[in-house]
């Protein structure tokens, strides 16, 4: 292999080790989380306002707009090109078109259209790619968000999520049982966290972890 071969080897690993190796998931006092990670290709904004658990994996590729609150509980996982938002302005510019920039928030703190609120999603949930969870919404832990879904509102634990807009499509408790019977020496973990009551220490208020 001559020189310029090795030379663009190294710079293509260099570049899908920046773009996709997983940095680990940090507080705002600076300590880390334990067992969780995030893509450095994922765009964090207002960080400060992310509550993230333990053994979360936010995957490459995502956007994630904390400004009014997202929590993360223990075993997320977040897979790709996944856009979680806490707010959305798209009705207000329409409303007051070139007025927007310069119009008088007081004293609600907010224009007319526009729309936010936090985010919560429940333990061990798992987000498929290119969905889109959306303002004022709390998924309960267990579920599993289908690839391509666009997520309002709330909704029960152990759902499946599917379509635009998601609903509930089954329960992936069903699923696990099957699996549970081939392995039945796991059911003692999984109940600890399944069965357990929903809270387990994680819902604060963001900006507290």
């Amino acid at each position: 292999m001559n020189l310029l071969a090795r030379w663009s080897r190294w710079r293509q690993a260099r570049l899908q080790h920046r773009l996709f190796a997983p940095a680990p998931a940090r507080r705002s006092d600076g300590s880390t989380v334990p067992r969780s990670r995030i893509s450095p290709s994922t765009l964090i904004e207002h960080a400060d306002k992310l509550v993230v658990g333990e053994d979360v994996a936010i995957g490459p590729f995502n956007f994630i707009d904390a400004s009014g609150g997202i929590a993360l509980g223990e075993g997320v996982q977040v897979s790709s090109h996944v856009a979680i938002v806490t707010h959305a302005q798209h009705r207000s510019q329409r409303l007051l078109g070139p007025a927007y920039s310069t119009w008088p928030t007081a004293p609600t703190g907010q224009r007319p259209g526009w729309i936010a609120g936090p985010v919560h999603i429940g333990a061990y949930t798992f987000v498929g790619p290119h969905s889109l969870i959306e303002a004022n919404t709390r998924i309960g832990r267990g579920s599993l968000v289908c690839a391509g879904s666009f997520v309002r509102g709330e909704y029960p634990e152990f759902a499946i999520l599917e379509g635009r807009p998601a609903r509930v499509v089954g329960d992936t408790r069903r699923s696990d049982e099957r699996l549970l019977v081939r392995h039945p020496e796991l059911r003692v973990l999984y109940e600890a966290w399944a069965i357990a009551p929903a809270a387990s220490g994680f819902d604060v208020a963001p900006g507290e972890a």
